[in-house]
């Protein structure tokens, strides 16, 4: 089901009405609300998809509305996007923590607005795809954390990413890891300028992945309510659902999954530098396979030279033998042009041994090649 019914909720007829103008050429149902106490009236019985909320509100601000929303069964599942004139981290991060799913900075102009709602309309339709998926992946990790130690399921999840040479797969399974621990989480993968996210549900909402930009710089570790952020160089992982109530098994979790993100950051760094390795030794081959070519055309060269040569000096000689005894000369005349003839012929010889020299440094050349692709 694509995104469809969408619910502005602002006490500024205004702002109201810049939504309006912004989405009435899209094929959106539309309706407006003044107040929180208003939307809260209407939402059960209109049920839209998305919830565009002002921050800044009389008799209920809308975090206080976004709260309400979440906490009933029937209107859970609706997507929040707060519209406020304040984009602070901590504007964003309380707007994540009641269960906002997007935000957005007043004022927005019509392709921001239209382009975030493309986003959170492909995020409804790959949740909906994958929720079946997601209940049934939920049932198997609970019974396998029933089945298996805190610490076994580590020890698995350690002996398991050894074997894995791809980014995607290694995200997948950091998921799996912490979903056998009952744990929801978001993560980001920053390498080879190249980031690559993953979730419990298949995506990360818009929100989730500012708040890793805006934190990745600002400390290992970040808490707030229930919720918990690890930052490494290259991994940065939010959980969704830390225990509330269990203080210690609060702070076990937390030691978890700082190590699991540790070992995970340290297999990233590994696949990265074979998969750059790689590369290398592909370029390697690249240059030997044209050396090797280089080498042996240049070599053919000279062997064309060298048998050219050898006739020349043939013919020469075979026609000297000839003409000399009828041209005349005395004896001492004939052995001056034998001497030089043959002179000339020695000094090829001599060229053909520095052609067999160079022939034997290229054969090396390339033995050394050799040995170092292998190695």
């Amino acid at each position: 089901m694509v995104l469809t019914k969408i619910l502005a909720v602002d006490d500024e007829p205004f702002n109201l009405e810049i939504i309006e103008e912004i989405l009435e050429d899209l094929d959106f149902e539309l309706k407006l609300a003044s107040s929180g106490p208003e939307c809260l009236s209407m939402v059960e019985e209109y049920m839209p998809q998305v919830i565009l909320l002002d921050v800044s509100m009389p008799e209920m601000n809308g975090y206080e509305v976004c709260k309400e929303l979440k906490a009933n069964p029937i209107t859970h599942d609706i997507i929040v996007m707060f519209v406020s004139a304040r984009g602070t981290v901590e504007e964003r991060m309380e707007g994540y923590s009641v269960g906002a799913e997007d935000y957005i900075v007043k004022p927005f102009g019509h392709d921001e607005l239209k382009q975030k709602l493309n986003k959170l309309n492909q995020v409804l339709i790959e949740k909906q795809q994958l929720e079946k998926q997601v209940k049934e992946a939920t049932s198997t990790a609970f019974n396998a954390m029933a089945n298996s130690s805190e610490m076994g399921q580590i020890v698995n999840y350690i002996e398991n990413i050894g074997f894995i040479n791809d980014i995607q797969e290694l995200g997948k399974a950091l998921v799996e890891c912490l979903q056998a621990f009952g744990l929801q989480s978001n993560i980001e993968f920053r390498c080879n300028d190249t980031k690559s996210h993953f979730a419990l549900n298949g995506v990360c909402s818009p929100i989730v992945i500012e708040l890793f930009e805006m934190l990745k710089s600002k400390g290992r570790l970040h808490e707030f309510s229930h919720r918990i952020l690890v930052n490494y160089e290259l991994v940065s992982l939010l959980i969704l659902n830390m225990p509330e109530h269990d203080e210690q098994k609060h702070g076990r979790i937390r030691d978890h999954i700082c190590f699991i993100v540790s070992v995970t950051e340290q297999q990233l760094r590994a696949i990265t530098t074979k998969q750059m390795l790689v590369s290398q030794q592909e370029r390697l081959n690249k240059v030997a396979s044209t050396v090797h070519s280089k080498f042996h055309r240049l070599i053919g060269m000279l062997n064309d030279s060298r048998i050219n040569n050898e006739k020349v000096f043939k013919h020469l000689q075979e026609e000297l033998e000839e003409r000399i005894p009828t041209m005349g000369l005395d004896e001492d005349q004939e052995i001056f042009i034998y001497k030089k003839v043959d002179e000339t012929i020695q000094n090829s010889v001599a060229r053909q041994e520095s052609v067999d020299q160079v022939k034997k440094a290229f054969a090396e050349i390339e033995q050394d090649l050799a040995l170092l692709l292998k190695g």
